[in-house]
């Protein structure tokens, strides 16, 4: 059971560094966004959508690395099965349909609460992104 713990806090560690990589790409994308400034809406509301785009992306390259586990490991009967049990368990909705054997079911608590922190951490990005946007178009309007 031990090294079933040490093997899912590194998928966690992984998982941070995974979604640390993409954030500072997106940071560092978004700062030299000219629409940050834009009061139209369809500027704006095409860069949040591309955001929004960009964090599912890394959220479902974070699952399919706990479903490569899975897989890996035998825990799920089959790769498809891996990638959806790892998709409810990482975003918490857990219908229960597909469980893993008793011996995973403390790394799959695990996944759960490292969806919840990438998730959190997704969310804060995004009001990051929005108070800047605010921010930035009241800092125009003062100017003018």
């Amino acid at each position: 059971m031990i090294t079933k713990l040490l093997i899912a806090g590194l998928l966690m560690a992984l998982c941070v560094t995974v979604h640390a990589i993409g954030l500072t790409g997106a940071f560092r994308w978004i700062h030299r966004s000219p629409v940050l400034a834009d009061p139209r809406f369809w500027p704006a509301t095409w860069l949040l959508i591309r955001i929004a785009g960009w964090l599912i992306l890394l959220h479902l390259i974070e699952i399919s690395l706990w479903a490569l586990l899975y897989g890996w490991r035998q825990a799920m009967p089959d790769l498809h099965a891996a990638f959806y049990f790892s998709a409810v368990t990482y975003t918490t909705t857990g219908y229960g349909d597909l469980v893993l054997p008793e011996a995973w079911r403390l790394v799959g608590g695990i996944e759960a609460l490292t969806g919840i922190l990438m998730c959190g951490w997704s969310t804060g990005f995004f009001f990051a992104v929005v108070n800047r946007m605010y921010h930035s178009r009241d800092t125009e309007t003062t100017k003018n």
